[in-house]
């Protein structure tokens, strides 16, 4: 117990570490969105007439995009994107070059309403690696 008291700070460096890889986690839980492979996404676009949303930058869009995926930036959607409007009832696949974008994009389509949301575990990298097409 004295070893704690007399390093309080590492500890509390530890907890707020902890956090920081937990939180991700819990905010795609409490929002009820899904991780899904590539193969998951493909066969969920394919059968219930889902959609590819890819939150990448437009330079990183251009640099390479998953086939009929609709490019909305993160900084849009904040904004609404009205071409999204038509797609809430039908099943919405969130990917892009970073993860941490892709969820805070996914938790905002969830907030303005779309139902079911997902997200494309590992995002375009996992869809490159898994050898499916991307347009560029």
């Amino acid at each position: 117990m004295q070893f704690i008291l007399d390093n309080w700070y590492l500890f509390l460096a530890l907890i707020v570490v902890l956090a920081l890889l937990v939180a991700p986690t819990v905010m795609q839980q409490m929002h009820g969105i899904k991780s899904l492979s590539p193969a998951q996404a493909v066969l969920l676009v394919n059968r219930e007439s889902g959609v590819f949303v890819d939150v990448s930058e437009p330079s990183e869009f251009r640099a390479g995009h998953i086939p009929n995926a609709i490019n909305a930036p993160l900084a849009t959607l904040a904004q609404g994107v009205p071409q999204l409007e038509k797609y809430k009832q039908r099943p919405v696949v969130v990917a892009g070059r970073v993860p941490n974008r892709a969820l805070k994009a996914a938790t905002l389509l969830r907030k303005r309403g779309f139902g079911s949301v997902h997200l494309l575990a590992g995002g375009i990298a996992a869809w490159e690696k898994d050898n499916l097409p991307l347009e560029r």
